[in-house]
């Protein structure tokens, strides 16, 4: 007999609350003057915090803009470890122009969408958790265990000004805690009307944000010239752009090929990414980054007049690598790029992997099944980076944990930093249920 306490209350605000969420800029541009809206989003999540009797901590990191919010809840189970659960509350840029709807507005759309920047990265979980804080504090209900919730700034620029910060300089916030629960994790993937895959986070891949410099000759553009940084610059970056990297398989990736395959019914063959697309389709894109290193060209400068071949250039890499494959990145970085172009490491963190056992994983598992009785819980690798690289150096282990029960052919990967960026909202309601589900037994 289900004996959990109806929370019509959260299910009926989570959707208001993520549009506020929304609607409440929080673009970070890096070390831009740009980057101001965090302080925006933190302060109204302790407001409505505090609507309810809470008392969160507003923590400015390093500066004024850059603020986080905190809050420990004591569980009914004093004797089990606490866990972290995490959000963070800064988007990536959206260009306007683009969309099909102002991107902070949150408009719904007729397909009940709710649109907007940070809809799935990660306004819909700091909203999911918004609204389950805000059902606790008016019913008094408590999880199973302690929780510390902490709401970040500047995950998407690496950290520095959120979670590393606050790894370094609030030890306290941790005590105690032993697991971590984030984002990226625990959306379904439509098999057929009676299964669903909900790949739930147990890796991600490290970051290697790379410049590349070269430096020549500079002249008259009009003028023959065998020592052309732009020449050297750009002859790296074609070979970095179009390096076939080797397939690595770790374990969680091979895990995740197993229920694949059957799941699908299908021979998953990774040496073959032709054949991984052709029988997976947009899953592949999944699947194929987080079965090799990868390197991506993103940013050239260099020059500052058409005719004027300049002395220096620069190029931006963005480079992910697989647990356990981090030197061999690097080595074969300098083989590609050649001794006449320098490679420097603007941003550089960890991989993690862990298992896809235990207690923990046990409750969302049954958290899942509870609220959809086709669901598969299977673990993943993301090949994108979170707060979790952080927290995982104080020895805690990490899981990407936002449940939403999604449409089929809905291309969810496609959304992150996309144009267009909407989740459904009844998936909202999904995820505030199964949380609650999951911090009464975790």
């Amino acid at each position: 007999m289900d004996t959990l306490t109806p929370i019509a209350d959260a299910e009926s605000e989570v959707v208001t609350l993520v549009a506020e969420l929304i609607r409440r800029n929080s673009e970070n541009w890096g070390e831009s003057s740009d980057t101001v809206g965090e302080a925006d989003v933190a302060d109204y999540i302790a407001q409505v915090l505090r609507e309810v009797g809470w008392q969160p901590e507003v923590i400015t990191t390093t500066s004024d803009s850059r603020r986080a919010v905190a809050l420990r809840i004591p569980g009914s189970d004093p004797q089990s470890a606490a866990m972290l659960v995490h959000g963070h509350i800064d988007v990536v840029p959206a260009i306007a122009r683009d969309w099909s709807h102002a991107p902070y507005d949150a408009d719904i759309d007729d397909n009940g969408m709710l649109i907007g920047r940070g809809a799935v990265d990660m306004k819909d979980m700091d909203g999911m958790l918004l609204a389950l804080l805000r059902h606790w504090g008016r019913t008094g209900e408590r999880p199973r265990r302690t929780l510390q919730i902490l709401f970040t700034p500047d995950e998407e620029a690496g950290g520095k000004h959120g979670a590393h910060w606050l790894v370094a300089n609030r030890p306290d916030l941790f005590e105690g805690c032993t697991e971590a629960v984030g984002e990226v994790g625990g959306f379904s993937i439509t098999v057929n009307d009676d299964l669903r895959l909900y790949p739930i986070q147990t890796a991600e891949k490290g970051i290697r944000w790379l410049r590349l410099t070269a430096s020549g000759r500079a002249g008259h553009g009009s003028m023959i010239n065998d020592d052309n940084a732009v020449t050297t610059l750009c002859e790296a970056v074609t070979r970095v752009g179009r390096h076939t990297w080797p397939i690595r398989l770790t374990p969680t990736v091979q895990r995740f090929l197993a229920e694949l395959s059957d799941a699908y019914g299908v021979d998953i063959d990774p040496s073959d990414m032709d054949e991984v697309f052709a029988k997976l389709g947009t899953l592949g894109s999944l699947v194929g980054a987080t079965l090799q290193n990868t390197a991506n060209p993103t940013m050239l400068a260099a020059g500052y007049k058409h005719n004027v071949i300049p002395q220096d250039g620069a190029a931006y890499i963005d480079g992910r690598v697989l647990p356990g494959y981090e030197q061999e990145f690097e080595d074969q970085i300098k083989s590609i790029v050649g001794e006449a172009v320098q490679v420097h490491y603007d941003i550089k963190d960890i991989a993690l992997e862990t298992s896809f056992d235990g207690p923990t994983v046990d409750a969302m598992a049954a958290a899942l099944r509870a609220e959809d009785s086709g669901a598969r819980p299977v673990p993943y690798m993301i090949s994108g980076g979170t707060d979790a690289k952080a927290f995982s150096t104080l020895g805690i282990r990490c899981f990407g944990f936002s449940p939403l029960r999604l449409p089929p052919g809905l291309d969810y990967w496609q959304l992150f930093h996309g144009v267009d960026e909407r989740v459904p909202v009844d998936a909202l309601q999904f995820g505030v249920r199964v949380l609650n589900r999951f911090f009464a037994s975790a």
